[in-house]
């Protein structure tokens, strides 16, 4: 249960931490985790991100002090990480439905946001299907884009989906398939590992690079815009996503955190995590999740 003390100190640090110049990147430092990483585990279990976390709370810590103290707007703005009072009354105004002036009157109706705390709810009576599978080294030719951490279950952000659109419309797409020989044109969504102080990562799109693959030479294939991305060998958890769009995959995620982890003795390892869509799949099937994992290690 290791993720459920990371992602509650992290909590606790934020908490802690409100009326300073902090933001996610900060709280996954806290814990030793990748911005990449704790954006994406955070979000997925509490439903928000962690910029969004406090935001929502100073917010709500500002209408209850406006409304219970005599402080001024413009101090009240100041104290909460607003540099105008503009930006603060417009904020202010999103989140609780009404002007600072009017939450400072007694009786107005006002949000309340409270901090969060992990529990642990036992589910049931569903199955969740997987299998374990241990790959050796792998190269790819991909092409390949970096992306804000910020994006990762960011709600209706189309980032990723827009650059398969860009590389299918130039025929990117087309030019690594032709590579490929027919029944094993699979394409891999290739995510990098990140370190702590990173803040974007790589997604790339490719094809596997083996004996199988007409790909040219590779200073060729590096000056038309192609990268080789190399995997090192992992141990891989892999779920099957169906569906007809990539909801699928954020629900895999999601079942991944709250289900497999706390129950299945692994741990998640900072190495390339792979969407694989298969040029020959069964029916209804979107693609495969590849989450790279590893044994707990046991604590004498």
């Amino acid at each position: 249960m290791e993720w459920v003390t990371l992602i509650q100190k992290a909590i606790d640090y934020m908490e802690d931490h409100l009326l300073e110049k902090i933001n996610y990147e900060d709280a996954a430092r806290q814990v030793h985790m990748s911005s990449y990483n704790f954006h994406r585990t955070f979000s997925l279990m509490a439903g928000m991100t962690a910029n969004e976390y406090i935001r929502n709370r100073r917010l709500s810590l500002a209408g209850q002090e406006l409304q219970l103290t005599d402080i001024k707007i413009i101090d009240v703005a100041y104290k909460y990480g607003y540099e105008t009072p503009e930006s603060f009354s417009k904020a202010f105004s999103r989140f609780h439905g009404v002007s600072p002036k009017l939450a400072s009157v007694k009786g107005t109706q006002l949000s309340l946001f409270n901090a969060l705390v992990i529990k642990i709810v036992l589910e049931g009576g569903k199955s969740m299907d997987y299998r374990v599978e241990a790959v050796g080294k792998r190269t790819f030719i991909s092409k390949v884009m970096a992306f804000r951490n910020e994006i990762i279950n960011e709600e209706d952000n189309n980032e990723i989906p827009q650059f398969w659109d860009r590389c299918r419309k130039e025929d990117i797409l087309k030019q690594m398939l032709g590579m490929r020989p027919e029944g094993k044109k699979d394409l891999y969504g290739l995510c990098s590992p990140t370190n702590e102080s990173e803040t974007t990562f790589d997604y790339g799109i490719g094809v596997l690079l083996d004996e199988e693959t007409d790909s040219g030479d590779e200073i060729s294939l590096q000056n038309n815009g192609f990268q080789i991305w190399n995997v090192d060998p992992a141990e891989y958890v892999v779920f099957k996503c169906y569906g007809d769009n990539g909801d699928c995959i954020g629900e895999a995620w999601s079942r991944f955190f709250k289900e497999f982890l706390p129950q299945s003795g692994y741990v998640q390892t900072e190495d390339t995590d792979m969407e694989v869509y298969y040029d020959i799949k069964e029916p209804g099937l979107f693609c495969e999740l590849w989450i790279p994992i590893e044994k707990k290690k046991e604590i004498n």
